[in-house]
């Protein structure tokens, strides 16, 4: 079984205003008013971008690795509201929307989960979180993460391989990645599954919720969005709170939240990404944290084996965002990525080697 995962998936603001249904451009950051700003940002970089685009085309070479790997399942963290709703977080500094009917941008890359839990899916309000699950449902996307109560934000998303195995997908979230305490759905009320911590009984929490619905021959997925945007290090309460859930029956655990790729760790045969990076954004432009390169982005495929869960090959294809599309990462970048992943992983005792096609491999 062949599971494709990244990182965080942007789809609003720019992005959104290059898609065939932009919605308003004004948004409500300290510098910024206009979305449009953000295309421009992008187009100073690396020259003009048609409008309006495909619905396909922030996916760019993406598309052509992903029909080439056809991988199981497909999940990313959707770090957008998708939603009409005007009525923003006041106070959060940043605000992510894209408009509904651009939701084809999704379902044209064949994406099966969309992880919720994190620090945008509630930018414009519960109003726009409860459009966004109503919108993606429509469209056929399952999503984890987020729920209209405590009691659907904790239930996994589950996608059934032709193998006649599942791959069941739960997602959380922790306060340090900026989700606001609020945000934490209640038991009558919506929100994201937020850990309250990441303690041991947090930890047994989301494993006795996985022993639940867990089935012989299912790979189990659990998406955090957790930590800091930048640097290389990983916290030891992350790692300890990666192993408990190992240790408990999860078989991936699908770090996202950091704007570049950090370490991986493969723990008792399981594979543990620790921060996944970006993956789509309107970054493209911005200056500041150029040593991180978050222009580079990774498509992870986890090939594993449905009976036991246990990790047979990570295979990674780096890219580049380039006017707002993915587009394959030169030889160079490649190798600047195996250089950084491996020199960040050495903890862990991950290395990655670069093969002749331009992909990276964990070893």
């Amino acid at each position: 079984m062949t599971v494709f995962l990244c990182g965080d998936v942007m789809t609003g603001r720019g992005v959104d205003q290059i898609l065939p249904h932009a919605s308003p451009p004004q948004i409500f950051e300290p510098y910024v008013q206009d979305a449009r700003e953000y295309v421009e940002m992008a187009e100073s970089a690396h020259g003009p971008i048609p409008r309006p685009v495909s619905a396909s085309y922030i996916w760019g070479e993406a598309l052509e690795e992903l029909t080439r790997v056809a991988p199981d399942a497909r999940i990313v963290n959707l770090e957008t509201s998708v939603t009409r709703s005007d009525d923003y977080w006041k106070g959060k500094g940043i605000n992510y929307r894209m408009h509904p009917d651009n939701v084809v941008c999704l379902t044209a890359a064949r994406i099966d989960v969309c992880a919720l839990a994190n620090n945008h899916v509630l930018d414009y309000g519960h109003v726009g979180l409860v459009e966004t699950l109503e919108t993606l449902t429509r469209a056929g996307l399952k999503t984890a993460g987020a729920g209209r109560t405590l009691a659907q934000a904790d239930e996994p998303a589950i996608v059934q391989v032709s193998t006649g195995s599942r791959v069941v997908v739960f997602a959380a979230g922790a306060e340090s990645s900026g989700i606001v305490p609020s945000w934490g759905a209640r038991e009558d009320g919506p929100g994201v599954a937020l850990l309250a911590n990441l303690s041991q009984k947090t930890a047994n929490a989301l494993v006795a919720r996985v022993q639940q619905v867990k089935r012989p021959s299912d790979v189990i997925v659990a998406s955090i969005h957790w930590g800091t945007n930048w640097g290389y290090e990983v916290p030891p309460e992350h790692v300890q709170f990666a192993h408990w859930l190992v240790d408990g029956g999860v078989d991936i655990v699908h770090g996202h939240s950091s704007h570049h790729p950090r370490p991986m760790e493969v723990y008792r045969k399981r594979l543990i990404l620790y921060g996944c990076g970006d993956f789509i954004n309107d970054y493209e432009g911005i200056e500041g944290y150029e040593q991180y390169r978050d222009d580079l982005v990774l498509m992870y495929f986890a090939a594993l084996s449905p009976a036991t869960g246990e990790l047979i090959e990570l295979s990674m294809t780096p890219m580049q965002i380039k006017q707002l599309r993915l587009n394959k990462a030169s030889t160079c970048d490649a190798r600047w990525l195996q250089d950084s992943l491996g020199q960040a992983g050495a903890p862990f005792g991950s290395h990655v080697t670069l093969r002749t096609d331009g992909t990276l491999r964990l070893i």
